[in-house]
């Protein structure tokens, strides 16, 4: 058994790069981001060229010790959340499933699979974690909003028709935050 706080930060090539394979849709899932990084910028990439090509090693400082890194998820997990903010999370999840009922016609030309249980629960994490980084007592459906991209693009799995359009999970899941209400309460 590992110590906590144990989690796992991975990398992905495109598919498109030879050697490459897609994960399993059962094992991106236990991911809760999927954040598109880019390239770097030549000034970037300069100094991980320099620095990654000698044998000088850079001195490594840990900025939190793991007990403070445990004790932020604890207290993440204590920030409440509202009935409608939790609400938005779960239809946001919903509304990305093609067999659901009263799945958007979009919904239902575009994706093949749409987005599991997981998905409303790392919503509502991404959303609690977002508030407290801004000072808020609790999320708003404006933090879940703002999560669902890093937390929806690798759970929804466009369909052919998608593929063949160039309708990519990105542009479902903004797709899904533009036509999703938010609720009233």
């Amino acid at each position: 058994k590992l110590d906590l706080p144990f989690f796992v930060v991975a990398t992905q090539n495109p598919i498109e790069h030879e050697g490459t394979y897609p994960l399993p849709e059962a094992q991106l899932d236990r991911f809760m981001f999927s954040i598109d990084i880019g390239y770097p910028s030549k000034e970037e990439e300069m100094q991980i060229a320099d620095e990654t090509t000698t044998n000088d090693y850079p001195e490594i400082n840990p900025i939190f010790a793991k007990e403070e890194v445990i004790r932020f998820q604890n207290l993440v997990r204590k920030v409440p959340v509202s009935r409608h903010v939790l609400d938005y999370a779960v239809s946001l999840a919903r509304a990305s499933r093609p067999d659901e009922d009263g799945a958007a016609p979009f919904i239902k030309e575009y994706v093949e699979w749409g987005a599991g249980p997981r998905a409303a629960q790392y919503l509502i994490l991404a959303g609690k974690t977002r508030a407290a980084l801004h000072g808020k007592t609790s999320p708003s459906c404006a933090d879940i909003e703002a999560s669902a991209e890093a937390v929806l693009q690798h759970r929804v799995i466009p369909n052919y028709n998608a593929t063949g359009e160039g309708v990519t999970a990105k542009a479902i899941v903004e797709w899904l935050t533009e036509h999703v209400k938010q609720p009233s309460y």
